[in-house]
């Protein structure tokens, strides 16, 4: 199965929006330091955040790299087809981006990133373009980019919880 769009990858580019997507950029502060950052990197790279906002995960393995399918399925229904297109696991940033397959209701990508800045303050950035590909995605107009902004919001409120110290959760 091939991906629905042509900038395949694009997600690397901070703020890239190819032609006719709609962008969308959310950032949300985690906390401070290394043993913080280091859980929401494994979080995110496990699908474990994914999970805990209460999306079903079908994977083809256990952590994201790259070719890696996933399904993602929304309010048991909706099925959501794609394919991780990147992954970095580095010092101060670790995370990934799939694209969208077909039969997916959107077309497009998103990156899902935890870095930690130089003063310690670790973070979580998601970055996608997407556009309609589904009928019912399309009927939605700006409250299926508002519910994908939501989203987006909610899974640095969930990683936050994942990560804070037992004495805090």
């Amino acid at each position: 199965m091939s991906f629905t769009y042509a900038d395949v990858g694009a997600t690397r580019e901070s703020g890239f929006c190819p032609p006719g997507f709609h962008p969308l950029h959310v950032r949300a502060r985690l906390g401070e330091g290394q043993a913080l950052f280091q859980r929401a990197a494994e979080a995110v790279l496990t699908w474990e955040m994914h999970r805990a906002l209460g999306v079903g995960i079908a994977a083809a393995s256990d952590r994201a790299a790259p070719d890696v399918d996933v399904t993602v399925t929304l309010a048991g229904m909706i099925k959501a087809p794609c394919r991780v297109v990147w992954t970095v696991e580095e010092t101060r940033r670790a995370g990934w981006a799939y694209g969208t397959l077909a039969g997916h209701p959107e077309c497009g990508e998103e990156s899902f990133v935890v870095d930690r800045t130089g003063d310690g303050t670790v973070w979580l950035t998601i970055s996608a373009f997407s556009r309609a590909a589904k009928w019912y995605s399309r009927a939605g107009g700006p409250a299926t980019r508002g519910l994908q902004h939501a989203y987006a919001r909610r899974c640095g409120v969930v990683l936050r919880k994942l990560c804070a110290p037992e004495d805090d959760a």
